[in-house]
């Protein structure tokens, strides 16, 4: 599993022509069950195909029944910098109605001796909506992790993933901000999913790639071609955009003017949604904004982003079918100009 995470890591990494790693995510699963060790080749693959700077966070996701503290300091010595626990809850029957096999009084010494190893850098997960559950005893657990948690605080509801709530006092989290922002990343392992540009191929679409799922099968395969890729599929300018918006929505700054126009340059957020009917119904419902500074949720829209981020999808694809045809600009020799593409290279 070792040898092939680090074929497919540097099989991919080279295949993305990327050039910087800003951030790197051990996630998905129990990657905290894994080998110091295989962190830390995984680390040193990439390292040598690209640019990893210094600081480049460097995140395991770690349960707290998997993560006795000479493994969590084992693996800041394999080069992680920053924990993500999933403590999920405070209440021990709740714990139990999840399956987890760890206690609140384990999931307490983890944090604490997390909060330790990484100071300023332990995450925590904390999850809401559970059968019975009420809210006033879910604030305490919340309001708790609040005065222990140095870092951040995700919050998931129990079917639906929500993304996370960032308070003003907490950090935020390079990798999340990259998926938030429509940034390219690779993905490396059974199952995983990624989002970049194959320039190895010749290609000029970003691709979502999905890793093969079972591990033996994948393993097979990147012995044999250098990754496991199952499928891959290059995505349209429209996907791209519609991937931003879902995304971008998710935070309270949305998605600005000069972010939208790095991947659409010709198709303005007031291009799409300036004259809709929908921003206006919903704008006078005080669940959306569009001026100045961009397209963003109020507090009131993020707690119903499902159902607004249906409503402006509906417009965008709209819009994009009724957009006026581009036209060609002739130079003085007759010819064409030259289409300049602009791509960042780091992910």
């Amino acid at each position: 599993m070792r040898r092939c995470l680090v074929k497919e890591a540097t099989t991919l990494l080279k295949l993305s022509g990327v050039q910087r790693i800003d951030s790197v995510f051990f996630g998905g699963g129990t990657p905290s069950l894994a080998s110091p060790h295989t962190v830390a080749s995984v680390l040193e693959a990439v390292a040598q195909t690209t640019h990893l700077p210094a600081k480049a966070e460097v995140t395991l996701e770690a349960n707290p029944t998997s993560s006795q503290s000479s493994r969590l300091a084992a693996f800041r010595g394999a080069g992680i910098n920053r924990l993500s626990i999933g403590i999920q809850s405070l209440d021990d029957t709740e714990l139990q109605l999840l399956g987890r096999t760890h206690s609140v009084s384990e999931a307490l010494e983890t944090l604490e001796e997390a909060r330790h190893l990484y100071p300023g850098r332990t995450s925590v997960d904390l999850i809401f909506g559970l059968p019975a559950q009420q809210v006033e005893p879910w604030l305490r657990q919340l309001q708790e992790l609040l005065s222990l948690c140095d870092d951040h605080v995700s919050l998931y509801q129990l079917t639906l993933e929500r993304g996370t709530l960032l308070f003003a006092q907490e950090a935020v989290s390079t990798h999340n901000w990259n998926y938030w922002q429509g940034g390219q990343y690779i993905g490396v392992g059974p199952g995983a999913h990624g989002r970049f540009v194959p320039h190895g191929d010749g290609g000029i679409l970003r691709e979502a790639r999905i890793q093969t799922l079972e591990p033996d099968n994948w393993m097979k395969e990147v012995s044999m071609f250098g990754h496991g890729t199952r499928k891959r599929v290059s995505l349209s300018k429209l996907e791209l955009l519609e991937e931003l918006l879902a995304l971008g929505l998710r935070t309270d700054v949305g998605i600005t003017h000069q972010h939208w126009l790095q991947f659409e340059p010709h198709f303005s957020l007031w291009n799409v949604f300036g004259e809709s009917e929908e921003v206006r119904e919903l704008q006078s419902q005080g669940l959306l904004l569009l001026d100045h500074r961009g397209l963003r949720c109020s507090w009131e829209g993020l707690a119903v982003l499902d159902t607004v981020l249906l409503r402006l999808l509906l417009q965008l694809q709209n819009s994009w079918e009724n957009r006026p045809s581009p036209t060609l600009k002739i130079t003085k020799s007759g010819a064409p100009p030259k289409e300049e593409i602009h791509a960042s290279g780091d992910l």
